[in-house]
């Protein structure tokens, strides 16, 4: 199927840890956002992640209306059947849910998948993601806790953030301070309030610096070596190598180099959202300069409707979308490792 089941998502994942290389998981936000995404998964014959923010499934479900539960299921749906024409198999993934939109999103969508479970059926997400960063650790892991609980009966994989990604996402700010490196202590926290995949399998973004938004190369100071040492002191604690299956928030900017030591690492997933927005932009600002006089009704004309039409575009944003994805396959390794 297209679409990941649960085993399959897990085999995605296992794969990956152990070839030593990571999906790009793509925010997207719309049909067309959702094909972009699908076209350059199979133009790098890559499996991958599709995900949907907040804002992003309130922009889905219209932005007069602005219901986040029916703009993902939207998403997912049409997701769910054109990728059948692609070729690879991706999988399905709400991004940063904070603690005071657990009640209208994310909570709402693990009922609706246990009832899909209960009836025999495969849940429409794969896995969701609960941000605590903005709350202490310690409640941070009671919330984590509970809800890995509700993804067990929703058959899903919950993801979490210990420590705090800097910058802004979709409405959610944080300083860039000491607090965007999560410590060995933390990571020894989460595992024991969380297990190590006897009470449900969990994902992890550690964070070492990382910092949503845009920014050139250097001006972010990683640290991927950070992901080693906490890996180190928890499998030395559990006696398990490599315990965390990792994720890797807020790349914009980062180096081939620390996107390459993060994998080594265990990082097998890495959000790519701020540099796919700009790929999908920049040949639609390219065509309306070109074509100034055949989108605008000019001096009394009536312009061109080849020009215009939304197709014409759309195609153009799609390809450079689709073009920076199979850019960070490649970097990630994951180009030409698709599971079918």
């Amino acid at each position: 199927m297209p679409i990941a089941t649960p085993e399959v998502y897990a085999e995605m994942i296992d794969r990956a840890k152990a070839g030593a290389f990571a999906y790009p998981a793509v925010n997207i936000t719309s049909s067309q956002t959702v094909t972009a995404a699908l076209q350059g998964f199979a133009e790098a014959e890559s499996d991958g992640i599709i995900q949907v923010s907040v804002g992003g499934a309130e922009y889905a479900s219209g932005s007069t209306v602005k219901d986040r539960v029916s703009g993902t299921l939207a998403l997912a749906a049409y997701a769910a059947e054109v990728a059948k024409g692609y070729g690879i198999t991706v999988a399905l993934h709400t991004d940063h849910c904070v603690k005071k939109n657990l009640d209208s999103w994310v909570r709402p969508l693990l009922a609706h998948e246990a009832e899909q479970v209960k009836r025999g059926e495969n849940p429409t997400f794969q896995s969701h993601m609960f941000d605590g960063s903005d709350i202490p650790l310690e409640e941070n892991l009671v919330i984590a806790a509970e809800l890995l609980a509700l993804s067990q009966a929703a058959r899903t994989i919950l993801e979490i953030e210990v420590g705090v990604v800097g910058g802004e996402e979709d409405g959610h700010e944080a300083e860039i301070n000491e607090k965007l490196y999560t410590t060995a202590e933390d990571g020894l926290a989460t595992v024991r309030a969380l297990g190590a995949g006897e009470k449900g399998r969990y994902l992890t973004a550690l964070t070492f610096g990382n910092v949503h938004g845009v920014y050139k190369p250097g001006a972010v100071k990683l640290r991927p070596s950070i992901l080693a040492d906490i890996q180190k002191a928890v499998g030395a604690e559990i006696g398990k190598e490599n315990p965390f299956d990792l994720v890797f928030h807020g790349g914009s900017g980062s180096t081939e180099a620390e996107i390459a030591e993060a994998v080594d690492n265990g990082v097998i997933k890495m959000n790519i959202d701020t540099d796919t927005q700009y790929a999908f932009t920049r040949p639609v600002v390219g065509h309306m300069f070109s074509n100034y006089d055949g989108v605008l009704k000019v001096d009394g004309e009536v312009g061109n409707k080849k020009a215009y039409d939304p197709r014409a575009w759309g195609k153009l944003a799609e390809a450079g979308m689709a073009q920076r994805i199979v850019e960070a396959c490649q970097q990630l390794r994951s180009a030409g490792n698709k599971i079918r």
